[in-house]
């Protein structure tokens, strides 16, 4: 079993000399490939000038049409010239453009556009690690939507509903206004009701992450929740999450009967928590986060924020898979509030789906968050049930096999009318050979 100990501080793991503040800073020249999706097509066409693409061959994709968009790079200009005529010979079309914050003239990112199996046929053709990349992104992003969520010897369908996580605030200072404290029988019975309304699994917290957080002493954190975690495993049938970044909690929760280890950092911040879920057979949650809780809303800025996100999450998988996790135990949360602005939050929500070309499971908590609270008007955190409604129904919309709510019987709701609409299944005709793919 791995070893946790000292004294649950952040470990701050620094990527290079202008990284002290422990933020994950993006390689020079990190190779990115991601299916282009949204709710809004002309997000391609965003992409592309924001880059400062020639606006006529933006016109070009346009008149086209949308298909399927590839953002490849950022690329040395004689892979990018490759990967212009493997385009162009399928009758797709490429266009170059410079990499999100970066004045490089010797590379370059690609925006590529064909129907998919002629992406496959491109990123074929072009081989080495960038076809390998694209392959990559386009087999998470076609995945099946149906397939099963493993968390030590339990098997969640994934794929058939929206899977709805319950929050339980063991704090006094959650920033929702729902802290229990230290009360653990209310904790219990919270669970319990939120269990019998509809939620298929339970997020047990004991260190509020909201802006500006001081963080929780380890036996502070320990002491308030293993109790209620132990509670609700004799109470309620559904797995129960320990929502931690300090291995030593997670190593005591998962000892009590939790199944899930949910890290605010993505696996950053404690060098031995993959370890730890790893040996104990969870399932863990990869989120994004930028910097700590105590700072990350102090003028967050990135250049390219769904790559950014897609570059720290991607980071945690690999360490999770080499702790020896696999993909069907490994959920991603692009960590809609935690470093970022409201622009960057209703950008992450609307390209939801673009984090499928991960190959994980994706849950987003946007539950009662200020970035609602400042579109309702500073409404305050009890008054934005009707705004997080909005954004459950729309994360369903674009791809979320999880939702993180405080509400449970209202988002439950919620998710079961989304479903209605977005989890259609097209079987075949009786009697017809034709075999349909179902993708959301």
């Amino acid at each position: 079993m791995a070893a946790c100990g000292g004294n649950g501080e952040i470990l701050r793991l620094a990527q290079n000399d202008n990284d002290a503040e422990g933020e994950c800073v993006r390689a020079e020249g990190t190779l990115r490939a991601r299916v282009l999706d949204s709710v809004a097509a002309d997000e391609v066409v965003a992409e592309l000038y924001a880059r400062g693409a020639d606006a006529e061959a933006v016109r070009a994709i346009v008149a086209q049409g949308m298909a399927r968009a590839m953002l490849v790079g950022p690329l040395k200009l004689a892979e990018a010239q490759a990967l212009r005529k493997a385009t162009a010979e399928v009758g797709g079309l490429a266009v170059m453009a410079r990499p999100a914050g970066r004045q490089d003239p010797n590379r370059a990112d690609v925006v590529v556009m064909a129907a998919m199996k002629k992406l496959t046929a491109i990123a074929e053709q072009l081989g080495g690690d960038a076809g390998a990349r694209m392959r990559a992104a386009m087999a998470g992003f076609l995945a099946p939507t149906e397939r099963v969520l493993r968390c030590r010897g339990r098997e969640l369908a994934l794929g058939e509903k929206t899977l709805v996580m319950g929050i339980i605030n063991v704090t006094p200072d959650s920033f929702s206004g729902d802290g229990l404290g230290d009360n653990v029988a209310a904790a219990i019975a919270q669970g319990k009701q939120m269990a019998g309304d509809g939620a298929d699994m339970l997020d047990v917290g004991g260190e509020s992450t909201r802006p500006e957080a001081e963080p929780v002493s380890l036996d502070d954190e320990l002491a308030r929740v293993l109790p209620v975690i132990e509670g609700l495993t004799r109470e309620v049938e559904v797995p129960i999450s320990v929502d931690t970044y300090k291995c030593a909690v997670a190593e005591e929760a998962l000892a009590k009967g939790a199944v899930i280890v949910n890290d605010i950092s993505g696996l950053h911040f404690d060098e031995n928590m993959a370890r730890v879920a790893a040996d104990a057979g969870a399932a863990a949650i990869v989120m994004h986060i930028r910097g700590t809780p105590r700072e990350m809303q102090q003028d967050p800025k990135y250049d390219d924020v769904i790559g950014e996100i897609g570059d720290y999450l991607e980071e945690g998988i690999a360490r999770a898979e080499a702790a020896g996790l696999t993909r069907d135990q490994i959920m991603v949360d692009p960590g809609f509030g935690f470093g970022k602005t409201v622009e960057h939050n209703l950008e992450l929500l609307r390209r939801l789906r673009e984090f499928r070309c991960l190959g994980c499971a994706v849950m987003i908590g946007t539950s009662r968050k200020s970035t609602i609270g400042k579109l309702l008007g500073d409404a305050p955190a009890h008054e934005r049930a009707m705004g997080t409604a909005a954004t459950v129904a729309l994360a369903i919309a674009a791809g979320a096999d999880i939702v993180r709510v405080h509400d449970v019987k209202e988002m439950a709701q919620v998710a079961r009318v989304a479903d209605a609409v977005v989890r259609v299944k097209h079987e075949p005709p009786v009697g017809s050979e034709h075999k349909w793919a179902h993708q959301r």
